[in-house]
Parts: C-alpha cells; sequence; structure tokens
C-alpha cells in the first residue's frame, strides 16, 4: 500500500490530552488539561434549557448565526476600541483550535514561515505544519519569559509569512507589556508580517499588569487575526465555540477555509450562550477576582511545601521546578506524579522547542476543596517520589 501523508510524521498525540487518560487511570487530581470543575454561569443554562425546545436544531449561517455575531461584536468592539462590523469582521469557529487553523490556513501558503514564541500550546507547531509552512521557533526566558529582541528580528529577518502571539501565555502565564507588543508591531510592519493572535485568556490578567489586545496597536488592524474562545471566560469548554475577527479581506478567505474545515459551530450553543455575551463589566470583575484567589490560594500551598514555582501573570496556568528530583524526563515524572501522588500535571517539554525537561505544568481553574485536595497529596511529593 502507499505510504501515508508525511506531514503527520513528527506528531505525538497531544501530550496535555494524554495526562488526562493518565490522570484518569489513577484517580489523580486532573490539574493537566485545563477545564474547570464548576458550573457555568446560571444564565446561560437557563437559556440553554430553553434552546432546547425551541428552532435552533439545524445548520446557523456557515459563518455564525447573525444574533451570535451581533451580541460578539458589541462585546468585543467596547474591549478593543474600534466597531466590530458582525456581517463582514467575524467568523465563529468549532472553538479557539479550529479559529487557530482556520487563520494560518487563511495567511500560509505551503513553504511559508511562521514565528512561534517557545513554550508555545502545543497545537500552534502542528497547525503551521499542516497548513504546509515551517515554524521559526523564538524562545521566551525563563522565568520572566521575556524575549530577546536581536533573536526575534533575526527570525523576522527570514521573511516570515506571520506570527502567532498568545496573550495572555498559556502555558507560562505571561503577559506581554506595552514595550514589547510595540517592539513586535514595529518588525510587522518593517518586515510585512501578518499577526495571529490568541487571546482566549483575555478576561483572566492579573493585577497590576493589563491585556492589551494586538488588534488595537496602531497599524495593527488590518495585519492582524485575533482569535480567542468562550470556553475560559464562561467555564463552557466542551462547547467549542471560538471565533475570528479581522478585516472583512482576511474574513472573507477564513469563512471559506472554515466553511470547509466545519461547516459551522453548534446552532444551539451559539443560541445559548448569548447572555453571557451580554453580561456587564461585574461578570469579568467577578471572573477576575475568582481567579486572583485561585491563583493566591495554589501559589501559597506550593510556597508552603517548598516547591520552587512561576508566577503567573495572566491565565490559569502555573509551572513548577522539578529539578530537586533530578528526573531526565519530565514525562516520567508527571506518570509517577499521577501514580504515585495522585496528582496529574503536564510535562514542560510538550510546550518547548528548546530541550527543557526540568518544569511541568499545573492549573488551578477548580473548586476551591479541589485545590486543597491537590495541595494535601503534593505535601507528601517527596516521600513519594524520592531524588534520583
Amino acid at each position: 500500500m502507499q505510504k501515508l501523508s508525511d506531514r503527520t510524521a513528527a506528531f505525538t498525540d497531544s501530550v496535555i490530552r494524554r495526562m488526562t487518560r493518565i490522570s484518569n487511570q489513577y484517580g489523580a487530581v486532573n490539574l493537566s488539561q485545563g477545564f474547570p470543575d464548576f458550573e457555568p454561569p446560571k444564565e446561560i443554562l437557563d437559556r440553554m434549557k430553553e434552546v432546547a425546545y425551541e428552532d435552533f436544531h439545524q445548520y446557523s449561517i456557515t459563518w455564525g448565526a447573525e444574533n451570535f455575531r451581533e451580541a460578539l461584536a458589541a462585546k468585543q468592539s467596547e474591549l478593543m476600541g474600534r466597531e466590530i462590523d458582525p456581517g463582514s469582521e467575524i467568523v465563529v469557529t468549532c472553538g479557539s483550535t479550529e479559529a487557530m487553523m482556520a487563520a494560518m490556513m487563511t495567511v500560509a501558503n505551503p513553504g511559508d514561515k511562521v514565528i512561534v514564541f517557545s513554550p508555545f500550546y502545543e497545537n500552534y507547531g502542528a497547525d503551521t505544519i499542516l497548513s504546509g509552512a515551517e515554524p521559526i521557533y523564538v524562545p521566551l526566558h525563563p522565568p520572566a519569559f521575556d524575549f530577546d529582541p536581536a533573536e526575534l528580528e533575526a527570525a523576522f529577518r527570514q521573511h516570515p509569512k506571520a506570527l502567532v502571539l498568545c496573550n495572555p501565555s498559556n502555558p507560562c502565564g505571561k503577559v506581554f507589556t506595552q514595550e514589547e507588543l510595540s517592539y513586535i508591531t514595529g518588525l510587522a510592519k518593517k518586515y510585512d508580517v501578518y499577526v495571529i493572535t490568541d487571546e482566549v485568556y483575555e478576561h483572566i490578567v492579573y493585577a497590576p499588569h493589563r491585556h492589551i489586545y494586538f488588534a488595537s496597536l496602531p497599524d495593527m488592524w488590518e495585519r492582524t487575526i485575533s482569535c480567542s474562545s468562550l470556553s475560559k471566560t464562561y467555564s463552557i469548554t466542551g462547547w467549542r465555540l471560538g471565533y475570528i475577527i479581522a478585516p472583512p479581506e482576511i474574513v472573507n478567505v477564513a469563512r471559506k477555509v472554515h466553511d470547509f474545515l466545519t461547516v459551522g459551530a453548534a446552532a444551539p450553543l451559539q443560541e445559548a450562550v448569548i447572555p453571557g455575551l451580554r453580561f456587564g463589566k461585574d461578570y469579568y470583575d467577578g471572573l477576575l477576582a475568582k481567579y486572583t484567589h485561585k491563583r493566591d490560594l495554589f501559589l501559597k500551598g506550593l510556597d508552603d511545601i517548598g516547591l520552587v514555582h512561576t508566577v503567573p501573570e495572566g491565565a490559569y496556568y502555573v509551572m513548577m521546578d522539578i529539578s530537586e528530583f533530578h528526573y531526565e524526563s519530565d514525562l516520567e515524572f508527571c506518570e509517577a506524579l499521577a501514580r504515585d501522588v495522585g496528582v496529574g500535571a503536564v510535562p514542560g517539554s510538550s510546550f518547548f522547542k528548546e530541550p527543557v525537561n526540568h518544569l511541568i505544568r499545573f492549573h488551578f481553574a477548580k473548586r476551591d476543596e479541589t485545590l486543597y485536595e491537590a495541595l494535601n497529596r503534593l505535601e507528601r511529593i517527596r516521600k513519594k517520589i524520592p531524588v534520583r
């Protein structure tokens, strides 16, 4: 038989999802895959009950139901500082995963190059390769995860088609500063490069840091493809509702890609989430307060145990340093952590292009009692996982 496609030859299954399966196998507290164990807002759930008995069970408009796009445009126009046209500047996708893939296929031709900061959410490299493009990895240097301006410009000198910007960043929780974003805008203009943003954690940014939408920066609207999702904002990761916001000429192409990838996002769920899109500032202030509390709770617990970790500026992930255990493989360490300690984590090597094996990622989007249970188990980590 003929050989299968070469483009997936370097892929493994998702390490994040694999660690969820391992956590389930050993009954571990799953702090690996980033989904909450608490309910979405009641207003959304109540509307979902009503939608079940209404006429929303067939295809909606391919690029998103009109009332969903109108509600989304109203919300994001206020945040992004420009009037977004729901008719020509939005594509509703099956989660931000599809949004990123559609954005990549919209801008990249086979043979093009795309800059990806490392560490990175594991899909970005795969999206680039599946599009026939070549990733150029630029390191974010721990512990602050800053980039070296010279290293970044060296990547731009390779004449990439696009740069992927995850802000706030998964897995390291970095929030890019005004100065850093301004530097990137200068390079994007100088080298004529598109910027594909992943901003799913836009509402989870801890003081004194603040989120700046890349498309809102001077001269960047025309070359930015803004991707995001409702998953993290409304605790509905299983609903798979994402979107692209971009100028009409980009959206016209993205809609065609989206149509042939998935046809459309789930019609009933688009309708059910509209009350959430209409929430006022109080909801987002409350969301941030909730996650600030969870971050403080979990980081204090790690400190009390004496475990070395990063301090996230945004999102809901923390990276823990496992150097003291002297494991050559962070994947092997995470398997032992799930099996012997009962806590699930993701090996940091799955996020880095560089040979980084001393960091693992936890997430803290869990009920307080779940976090306390994980911390109680982690208190035994040095007894259960001896130093090698």
